[in-house]
């Protein structure tokens, strides 16, 4: 690639830095992700992400009653008990958003971590609990003053949280596994959280190859919890997708009496299948559970009684068959008349389900039996340009073999799933570890041995030999286009301005300094010098192949585990435990504390 080239990129970059969020759009568009039914069932609060915002809709008229800007996208909406107020997280804003649901005005803004995501008011206890998907932890917040009481450390990005209907257990379910990419447990977990005592009671993991753990719900009896997740079956290698060969699409159960899994079942069908589970939701009768499936633009409805009724005492003895709820009747698929459904609730008198449609630009309302859906779009909608049909590409399924997954189910968000794919451009039985499609396009060569020249070449790799099937005229190049509109958000170990914590100034000479090296081979401002180095990581499954593409480490916090194999789990494990030669840069001469300095430089990318 020409130098002029890499030089245009770079300064692009750059102006990139200074901006934090999603893919920015020439026109208006809506993008609906979370929806919540008001207690008294008289206001549905729609959460906006592109045009961030919150719409207040009569659910028996079908008109919107209120619209509220917001200061950054709203992962996560919770009301009051008592119905007039509703809290909004503002992703990227670092705060959440206290809403008169009367006025519509915004009365308190309270200050959380910079990713805000799921959240949940405890009306018990008047407490909200906030997801810092950022820096991985649960915030506890008393609502009446917006102290925060309690940071309380879960899993690796935390999406979702439920609580009990006694107010005394908290279930949070975290989006990308927290341990190395080899364990052999390898998998999300779903961390249980004492409300009393405002700490971790016990972490469930998942079966291994879990990963985009989200939507997760507490029955009203306080003793299950379920959550939604895909299933990567990355230890075989991608040579075909039939019956969910690489991947399945699932929900487990989680008894919280014992702190145990009780079961792993396959919302998919044999030759079908239900690709990307985002959101779900159990009615007020405890008989059904409604469940979003993203990449197919379906609900599942699943009869939570024969469920019950099917399972035993062996957690996997459903993790691998693909026709359990079939069998047994306790599964349907309805198609719903809008793309990317997310968010989903249903109505305090069970009565209605609405589900945000993410790439329609509006909510589905359907009966409590899941029929007669009708579309609220949120407003005018432009035609979607080129980066946001490469969006809907990215997400979508159904251009999938069978439908087992979109570019988004090792993806999410474009970045990754923290899972070891063994895929064929460069042999096979060599796995390697996931990575963020972030800065693809002005990175080249692209993969952990650079065996794609450009990213747009990876893309057309990606839909024949991942998704097997041939673009459309023009697909290609609309994904292609998305990822490069793909923008770096600010680093949650940054200061609230933005800046660098005194310990990340620190780590910043340290990481200039000649005599340790780090910035020879991940200079500013991609932090990558675009070549192939052997840092000492190859092991006999690379088969003598010991270079490997340099990463950029922009958004390093956001992309673990590490290395070409993702053998570690944080950047401590990278330059202790897996530089014994200094490859990683002349470290053993540091001391301790220059190492966390280091590190909390390299997390502030």
């Amino acid at each position: 690639m020409p130098i002029e080239t890499l030089l245009l990129r770079s300064f692009m970059f750059a102006a990139w830095c200074v901006m934090a969020g999603p893919p920015a759009f020439s026109a208006v568009i809506h993008s609906p992700l979370v929806v919540a039914f008001s207690p008294n069932d008289s206001v549905l609060a729609v959460g906006d992400a592109t045009t961030p915002g919150l719409t207040l809709m009569d659910p028996e008229t079908r008109e919107i009653t209120a619209r509220i800007p917001l200061a950054g996208k709203p992962e996560g909406l919770a009301w009051s008990g008592d119905g007039k107020r509703i809290f909004a997280s503002q992703t990227g804003a670092g705060s959440v958003a206290e809403i008169d649901a009367a006025s519509g005005r915004i009365t308190r803004q309270f200050p959380t971590g910079r990713y805000p995501s799921g959240l949940q008011f405890v009306r018990k206890a008047g407490l909200l609990l906030v997801c810092d998907r950022g820096l991985d932890r649960l915030a506890i917040l008393d609502s009446a003053t917006g102290k925060t009481l309690a940071h309380i450390p879960v899993g690796r990005q935390p999406m979702r949280v439920s609580v009990s209907a006694d107010g005394l257990l908290a279930a949070v379910s975290n989006l990308i596994p927290a341990t190395a990419a080899t364990a052999p447990d390898h998998a999300t977990e779903v961390t249980l959280v004492d409300l009393t005592k405002m700490a971790v009671s016990a972490s469930v993991r998942l079966p291994t190859g879990s990963t985009n753990a989200r939507g997760i719900a507490i029955d009203a009896t306080g003793r299950t919890a379920y959550v939604v997740h895909t299933l990567g079956r990355f230890h075989l290698p991608t040579t075909q997708l039939d019956r969910g060969w690489v991947n399945t699409n699932a929900l487990s159960i989680i008894d919280l009496t014992s702190a145990t899994r009780s079961a792993t079942v396959l919302l998919d069908q044999i030759m079908d299948g239900a690709a990307d589970p985002w959101g779900i939701a159990i009615d007020p009768q405890g008989d059904h559970l409604f469940i979003t499936l993203s990449g197919v633009h379906q609900l599942a409805v699943l009869d939570r009684r024969k469920l019950t009724a099917m399972l035993g005492s062996d957690p996997d003895a459903f993790t691998n068959d693909l026709s359990a709820l079939h069998r047994g009747g306790i599964l349907r698929r309805v198609d719903l008349p809008v793309q990317g459904p997310r968010g989903i609730a249903v109505s305090a008198d069970g009565r209605r389900i609405a589900a945000a449609g993410y790439f329609s630009g509006g909510v589905v309302l359907l009966d409590g039996d899941a029929a007669n859906p009708v579309f609220l779009p949120l407003g005018p909608q432009s035609a979607p340009d080129p980066v946001r049909r490469g969006e809907i590409s990215f997400h979508d399924a159904g251009r999938c073999y069978q439908r087992w997954l979109s570019c988004a189910t090792c993806h999410a968000d474009a970045r990754a799933d923290g899972l070891n794919w063994d895929l064929l451009n460069d042999g096979v039985g060599n796995p390697k570890n996931a990575r963020s499609m972030l800065l693809s396009h002005a990175t080249p060569p692209v993969m952990s041995l650079g065996v794609r020249d450009s990213m747009e070449t990876a893309v057309r790799a990606g839909f024949v030999h991942i998704q097997f099937t041939q673009p459309e005229p023009g697909e290609a190049e609309a994904v292609s286009a998305y990822l490069s509109s793909l923008q770096p958000v600010v680093s949650p170990y940054r200061l609230p301005d933005g800046s660098f914590s005194a310990a990340a100034e620190r780590g910043e000479k340290i990481f200039h300094r000649k005599s340790v090296g780090c910035a020879q081979c991940h200079p500013a401002p991609l932090y990558t010098n675009l070549g192939l180095k052997d840092v000492g990581t190859a092991t006999p499954l690379d088969r003598g192949k010991t270079q490997y593409d340099v990463p950029t480490l922009v958004e390093l916090w956001r992309t673990p585990p590490y290395l070409h194999d993702g053998r570690a789990a944080t950047l401590r494990d990278v330059l202790i435990h897996h530089n014994p030669d200094d490859d990683h840069g002349d470290l053993s001469a540091l001391k301790p504390v220059e190492i966390e300095d280091l590190i909390e430089y390299l997390l502030s990318l």
